[in-house]
């Protein structure tokens, strides 16, 4: 496995910062934002450190000048937006981006996109799925034919009152995923596994790891705190920022031994990225950096 983190961390730093700063700290890998250019409202989206929209032949040869002189790779391409949104615009706009961030993963020889399914937050998981039908079996067979893997991340997007009540991404449960790969069976049709998510919802994250070894193609490292005294107060049907928080790998309620031991068993052998969320490191790019370099000595044991 080869350690690396996600770039949305680092906003303020161009392309060439970030893979300097990833060699500097001794990361293999990193897993670059690719947000269309432009502002957003969310936390950690809207970052953008390679611009697929506009990514031209000189574009790509200084990206990979950059990478071999650095010796880092990039572990995926990634962009989260919801291409479920009931509002057919937005939707129109997020599926041609996602099709963009493909054809420069094709591009430039990056094996992973990392996304969302989606989710109309206001319905059921059943009055969503015929949205799903229309939306990604046309998208899993252009990775396909691309010669791109697709990787959903299992982000229930489920934290803000906008969000409430189903959240903003339909993949969050082993329920779930075994649907979507039923419908769509495609061997590029996968998942960007993030076993904090699992903790929160109360769920077991060492289980999936053995069902769904074939579809993990990406992992994400983040930890979760679950204040037990805050859930007796406010029940699991309070937004889950009412009573957990995200932490970085090795502050919250993860076993990392037990957690690496069943990925290597699962056969996994993909990038592993460490995932910045932790808001007692956000408060300038310093403690930002300084969370990454606390992440890779954490990490490290069980990575080297």
């Amino acid at each position: 496995m080869k350690l690396g983190f996600v770039s949305a961390i680092l906003p303020d730093l161009t392309l060439e910062e970030v893979i300097a700063f990833a060699a500097q700290a001794g990361y293999g890998c990193v897993e670059l934002m690719c947000w269309p250019v432009g502002k957003s409202d969310r936390r950690y989206a809207g970052v953008t450190h390679i611009d697929c929209a506009s990514l031209g032949a000189g574009e790509v040869e200084r990206i990979q000048s950059l990478l071999a002189a650095s010796g880092i790779e990039i572990s995926g391409l990634g962009y989260y937006p919801n291409p479920l949104t009931p509002y057919r615009a937005e939707a129109e706009f997020y599926i041609a981006h996602i099709r963009k961030v493909i054809a420069a993963a094709r591009t430039l020889g990056v094996p992973v996109v990392n996304t969302f399914i989606g989710r109309d937050w206001r319905l059921s998981v059943e009055d969503n799925w015929p949205q799903f039908r229309e939306v990604w079996p046309p998208l899993v067979r252009f990775a396909q034919d691309q010669g791109v893997r697709i990787a959903i991340e299992n982000c229930p997007m489920l934290f803000t009152k906008d969000e409430w009540p189903g959240g903003k991404n339909l993949a969050h449960s082993p329920a779930v995923w075994r649907r979507m790969f039923e419908e769509i069976p495609s061997p590029n049709f996968g998942l960007n596994y993030d076993p904090s998510h699992l903790v929160w919802q109360h769920m077991d994250y060492l289980k999936p790891l053995g069902e769904f070894a074939s579809r993990i193609f990406h992992v994400h490292l983040k930890d979760a705190r679950v204040d037990r005294s805050r859930l007796e107060e406010t029940g699991i049907l309070a937004t889950p920022l009412e009573y957990h928080t995200p932490k970085l790998p090795g502050l919250g309620d993860i076993d990392w031994g037990l957690f690496f031991s069943a990925l290597g068993d699962s056969g996994y052998q993909g990038p592993v990225c460490a995932e910045v969320e932790d808001r007692a490191y956000e408060g300038t790019l310093e403690t930002r950096k300084a969370a990454l370099l606390q992440c890779r000595r954490f990490l490290s044991q069980f990575t080297e």
